[in-house]
């Protein structure tokens, strides 16, 4: 029992460079992760605050007055009727006179 205790530490001595490595690689990948989900976390919170402040704000509003552009279409459209009125009075007076 004794030799393969020696066997397994001599086996072990001349793959601890490899062992070390391996297990130095896994602790950064190991840290990278965990602080990659701490900062997804923390901006998460941070945006949640934010939306639960902007809503509790109150938002200006803004009337609008639509009474000069109805205005300036009536007066469109009455010109516009005007016009045919005083054409087809014209054209109407011709052809009774033509008959």
């Amino acid at each position: 029992m004794s030799q393969e205790k020696v066997d397994r530490y001599k086996q072990e001595k001349a793959n601890r460079k490899k062992t070390m490595k391996k297990e130095k690689l896994a602790s950064i990948l190991r840290k990278c992760a965990v602080g990659v989900v701490g900062l997804v976390l923390v901006g998460w919170i941070g945006y949640s605050a934010y939306n639960i402040y902007d809503s509790g704000r109150v938002t200006p509003s803004v009337e609008i007055d639509y009474r000069a552009l109805d205005d300036f279409s009536e007066d469109l459209t009455n010109a516009a009727s005007g016009d045919d009125a005083g054409d087809t009075g014209v054209e109407e007076a011709a052809t009774e006179e033509a008959d």
